[in-house]
């Protein structure tokens, strides 16, 4: 291994910075597109369990099979 540090020449120097920010700001949409589908769905499942009335307790009362309360199977 040579300690000597690399030298670019100027061609490969701004290709090598535009590939990096590329990279970068893909992994930024990314993550925000993963952030807003996860908080999507929170928004939404919370949404769904305040709309519950009291007979959706009772829903399923007629099923022979059995089941847990409140596990929504």
């Amino acid at each position: 291994m040579s300690t000597e540090p690399e030298t670019l020449t100027p061609e490969e120097e701004p290709k090598e910075r535009s590939t990096m920010r590329v990279i970068g700001w893909f992994s930024v949409g990314m993550a925000v597109a993963a952030l807003s589908i996860y908080v999507g769905y929170e928004l939404r499942s919370r949404h769904k369990f305040k709309r519950r009335t009291p007979y959706d307790f009772y829903a399923n009362a007629g099923e022979q099979h059995a089941s847990e309360f409140g596990m929504g199977i």
